[in-house]
Order: structure tokens, then sequence, then C-alpha cells
């Protein structure tokens, strides 16, 4: 069995590193609301979740870890106050039927709102040398559908197909021979995909993870083409409380490192920190290193898994210093059925 397992690992590693390093075009991407976490337990862990097993938000880091979904169904809605007020939403569903024989299905939505601009052209003719076009609204939509599943008790597979959509409102590019505006809608969308592995090693809560995120063709606006954020992340993550004598039904410490590979950023370690209490109390903390405003994160969540005898619900928020712009905000909530 462990033959299989390295025949199994050894090439699809090879192809997610290969994917990663083989693209050397920095600072050339677009949609990059994507790269963007709305989740909140998520961020107070520095987003290192590629090795985490948990809800349905784990579609947006690595679709791998929710093979092992505890409810049949899992349900997360996400709100994220970002700068420039920005406002992005995430929300995922996850559910198992037959127990998860068939696998774990999911689909997943995130959706940013850019708010209302002033639009203005050159006009010669003008008092002012231009002309106001009106407000528009530039936005973006991610749409996806993933698939997990456990191979085997320490192999888990999970891949996301998803639709992604920019649009930056409608342009207008200058007038016609009556004096009419000209207009145009600056929008692109393309499909692309995610692909993740989960390794549990068996030494106690020991997990390794993979992933290769935003894999697409290259697309444009007008005239210049790009790609969007592609991303191999490495992580691991444990129990440390596992290593102790301490009561592990009372308390948990749950420690993450992911290593991330960007293709328009220079190579990222993140690292989160969560500390459970009864399952019900948690507080996070979460580093990034490096990163010019946005090194640490700091997180809360409450967990109730016996609501009405069969209904689980669980809040969480994160606070992230944002440096010269303020801070950002975030909410989420969760329902396990």
């Amino acid at each position: 069995m462990r033959t299989i397992q390295l025949r199994f690992l050894i090439p699809l590693c090879a192809l997610c590193v290969w994917t990663a390093s083989g693209q050397q075009k920095l600072a050339q991407t677009g949609m990059k609301f994507i790269t963007v976490a709305t989740d909140a337990r998520a961020v107070g862990l520095g987003e290192a979740l590629t090795s985490v097993e948990w809800d349905a938000s784990s579609m947006f880091f690595n679709p791998a870890t929710m093979s092992r979904l505890a409810t049949p169904i899992s349900v997360a809605l996400s709100d994220a106050r970002y700068i420039a007020d920005i406002t992005h939403y995430g929300g995922a569903v996850a559910f198992a039927p037959a127990g998860g024989d068939y696998g774990v299905f999911g689909v997943s939505l995130h959706f940013v709102d850019y708010g209302a601009f002033e639009g203005t052209i050159v006009d010669p003719a003008a008092s002012l040398g231009y002309d106001e076009t009106g407000s528009f609204h530039p936005s973006g939509v991610e749409a996806g559908v993933s698939y997990a599943r456990a191979i085997n008790d320490k192999f888990s597979v999970g891949g996301t197909a998803k639709y992604v959509r920019q649009s930056l409102g409608i342009a207008v590019t200058g007038f016609d021979a009556s004096g009419a505006r000209i207009q145009s809608g600056n929008s692109v969308d393309v499909v692309a995909f995610d692909f993740g592995l989960l390794y549990k090693t068996g030494f106690k809560s020991l997990n390794f993870g993979m992933v290769v995120r935003n894999f697409s063709r290259e697309v444009e606006f007008e005239k210049e083409p790009f790609q969007l954020p592609l991303t191999f992340k490495l992580g691991i993550s444990m129990n440390v409380m596992d290593l102790t004598r301490m009561e592990h039904s009372d308390h948990a410490l749950l420690v993450s490192f992911d290593a991330e590979h960007p293709r328009d950023f220079a190579e990222t370690v993140r690292m989160g920190v969560e500390y459970r209490f009864q399952d019900m109390i948690a507080l996070r903390i979460g580093y990034v290193s490096p990163q010019d405003e946005t090194k640490w994160s700091y997180g809360i969540g409450l967990r109730r898994s016996d609501i009405m005898g069969a209904l689980g619900f669980g809040v969480d928020y994160a606070y992230t210093p944002f440096g010269l712009f303020g801070s950002v905000h975030r909410l989420s909530v969760a329902f396990q059925f």
C-alpha cells in the first residue's frame, strides 16, 4: 500500500511543481480579487490552511481538505469589509451523500463590489477639457463546483472548476460623427481550475497538504493579455496537544504552516495558531511574510455542535491591520446539519 501511495504522490507533486515554477511572469496577473480570502477563520490563521481539514469554506483553499466532512451538509457564509470601501462576499455549500461513500460535492460563490466611480473622458471642446460620463460599478464574481474524495485512510484528493468574471463597467471611448458617445463594455471571463491533495501521515494528527490554484488560459480586456494569479502551496499542520499528556477533549492547539509560490509575488511563508477550549471557543493568530502591510491577523470563534439535537452553528471574526489603509474586518457564520 505504501508503494502505491508513493507512486501516486510523486508524479502529482512533480506536476504541481512544474506548473507553479514554470511560470516566470511577475506582477502581470489580473482578477486579483480571487486571492482575497473572505472567511474569518482562514484569515485568523494567516490563510495557512492547505493541510487543515474543515468545513465548506475549504473549497476556497484546498478542496481536498473537505473530503472527510464531519456532517452530511456544511454551509459557510462570509462578509469581508476590505480596504477602500471594497466589499467581498463568500458562500459555500458542501454535502456528502450516502455518508460520503461517493465523495463530497460542493458549490461556492465569491462576489466583490468595488463601489461606484465617476467616469470622465477627454473633450477639448468642453470648458474643463473633459466630460463626465456618469457613474460605473466595477465588480467581480467567482463561481465554483468542487469534488473531493478520500482514496483511503491517508490520501484525499479534490478539485474545483470555476467560472471567473470581472467587469470594469461601461466605458465611453469617444464620440461618433453626430456627437453621440461610443460605449464599450469592459468585462472578461475565464474558466479556471484548482487541484489539491491531503495526506494524513498516521502520526498523531500530523497532516500534509498541497494545492495548485487558479490554473487557466490567458485572457485580455483590450490589448495586453494577462494570466490569473496562479499559486502553488505546500502545507503542514498538527494539533500539538497530541504530543502532551493533557486532556485532549478540553484543549486543542492547532499549528499550521504553508509555503506559497505565487506567480506574481515573492515566495511567502504563512503561519497560523488556533487554541480551542472544549471545541467551543477559539482564539487565533496568523502571520504572513513577506508582506507590505498585512503581516499579522487575529481572530476569535464560537462553536456549538448540538443545537436542537442536530444543528451545528459557528460564528467567526477576524481583524487584520492593513497599515496605511486602516484595517480589514471579516465575519463568517457556519452551519452543519
